[in-house]
């Protein structure tokens, strides 16, 4: 089974829906990139399949996306930090609207995740975005616990990232 089926069978045919997104992000030529666990899954030694694709977009190229996906067929719902789009699998497709992401499409790679080529955060904002995931007070403890196991799988794959964690950090990680 290659990588494409495997991701195919994991999120009932997200590799389609995937393609078509990065397809509309590409033909629109847009500054993008994906973040999130599909970024770490990039930079990490082993990758873990996930059904969510985080991106984010020039903040002037919000409405065009969503546009531009709309058209292809994605249906979208807006939120305060996010629009999230959802095609014909269970691959949940979220643009991040929040300005701490705004720089990342300008230093993002271009990867090959699950056999679909796309671009992604750099190494070092694949780390900040996953530190202010875990930072972040109101998320449900679950994610959480799956974020500080992202930093990890980052800093065990890239051991010159530990120098970049703060202290506090640096000692959950440790006692885990």
């Amino acid at each position: 089974m290659t990588p494409k089926q495997f991701y195919d069978w994991q999120t009932a045919g997200g590799t389609d829906d995937v393609m078509r997104l990065v397809d509309c992000l590409e033909r629109a030529d847009l500054a993008w990139c994906a973040i999130g666990g599909i970024a770490v899954n990039h930079w990490a030694a082993e990758a873990m399949v996930t059904q969510d694709v985080d991106f984010v977009v020039a903040a002037e190229s919000v409405e065009l996306v969503t546009k531009v996906l709309e058209e292809a067929g994605f249906r979208s719902e807006r939120f305060p930090w996010s629009i999230n789009f959802r095609g014909r699998s269970k691959v949940s497709i979220q643009l991040s609207t929040e300005d701490f992401y705004r720089d990342f499409p300008s230093r993002s790679v271009p990867a090959d995740i699950h056999g679909i080529l796309m671009r992604v955060a750099s190494l070092e904002d694949t780390l900040r975005g996953k530190i202010k995931a875990w930072r972040d007070t109101e998320r449900r403890q679950s994610k959480k616990l799956k974020d500080l196991g992202d930093i990890a799988r980052l800093v065990e794959s890239h051991p010159r990232l530990w120098e970049l964690l703060d202290p506090d950090l640096k000692e959950i990680i440790e006692k885990q």
